[in-house]
């Protein structure tokens, strides 16, 4: 029995295999299997229901609304397993997922799609697709999931709950992983089976529409995690486009005679544009670190107050501890 996971299978018209998903789990031993459905116009929640799983209707759209109002007003356990109720992901994975969350090696599990990838699973844009975000996503935000878009994942709810999450569809997945890297969120991948689609099952996925929804929430959450590439490729686009015009008004001058005097002012634009966003970057950067660094160190004398807590002077330990810090830098060591 796992009376302490919740299932979560997010659904918008998956009546085909939707009992089959909710059955496996329940066989699996996890009992408390919650379908929140997005308005399917199908069977999706009847036939969730008879395959004994809890159903409720989601207040807004898209599977980001639908995990957050889950996890917010209807999970009761400490652990939750989400998955897609399209018989793509096995039930015999949950253990090895849930694993790490128990013994207390990771707050966030991810599934690695591609450790055991079916051939006809994915297809070959798809892969192209996840391998592009995946690296970019490690370029960007500093951390390797390896499959950053894996719909299988577990997390405790009160390492969820610590994330900024604001997506309301596919692109869920992606901010869950940039906010873990971002909040320090232990994380560990763990390899999984991918299944292909079962016939009559159709996806809800838009490569192009939801690739370029992916795409913009790596780029946009870059500004916080890392400034200087979130600046730094602006300002790139902006000095390469002042730099071919500037190079442009130079050749019909010299070649032509033929002056180009706004366009000369455009390109002076766009280099002094990127000049300014690359020193914004640069100064974001600095921030960020310092800011990092500001919150090591006040994790650091939390964690001193909250072991030297139980002992008679462990009141005092922090403020000993920056009495000490502060007579240090008022007397300097003799010469």
């Amino acid at each position: 029995m796992t009376d302490d996971v919740c299932v979560l299978l997010p659904t918008f018209n998956e009546a085909a295999t939707v009992a089959d998903v909710v059955t496996d789990f329940r066989d699996h031993g996890f009992i408390d299997v919650l379908v929140i459905d997005g308005g399917s116009t199908d069977d999706t929640r009847d036939l969730a229901r008879e395959a004994g799983a809890r159903v409720v209707i989601q207040s807004g759209s898209g599977k980001g609304q639908a995990v957050r109002e889950a996890v917010r007003d209807h999970v009761d356990a400490e652990y939750v397993l989400m998955a897609d109720a399209d018989g793509t992901y096995r039930a015999e994975d949950a253990d090895a997922m849930v694993e790490p969350l128990r013994d207390g090696t990771a707050e966030h599990v991810i599934g690695d799609r591609f450790a055991d990838m079916h051939e006809d699973a994915m297809t070959g844009l798809n892969r192209a697709g996840n391998g592009i975000f995946n690296g970019l996503f490690s370029l960007i935000h500093r951390a390797e999931y390896g499959d950053i878009l894996s719909g299988y994942r577990a997390f405790t709810v009160e390492s969820f709950r610590r994330l900024r999450l604001a997506a309301d569809g596919f692109g869920i997945e992606t901010e869950m992983a940039v906010e873990c890297a971002r909040h320090g969120v232990r994380t560990v991948v763990v390899p999984i089976t991918y299944l292909p689609r079962p016939s009559g099952s159709n996806t809800n996925l838009h490569p192009v529409k939801d690739g370029g929804i992916i795409l913009m929430a790596i780029y946009r959450q870059a500004k916080t995690s890392n400034p200087l590439f979130y600046f730094g490729s602006a300002s790139v686009v902006a000095g390469l486009s002042g730099a071919l015009v500037a190079a442009y008004v130079a050749y019909d001058w010299f070649v032509n005679g033929i002056p180009h005097n706004v366009l000369a002012i455009v390109a002076g634009v766009g280099i002094i544009l990127a000049v300014q966003l690359l020193i914004f970057g640069v100064l974001s950067d600095l921030l960020v670190t310092l800011h990092g660094e500001t919150l090591d160190r006040v994790e650091r004398l939390e964690g001193a107050v909250a072991v030297d807590g139980g002992s008679d002077d462990g009141g005092t330990a922090a403020g000993d501890a920056a009495d000490s810090e502060g007579k240090e830098r008022a007397d300097p060591p003799e010469q």
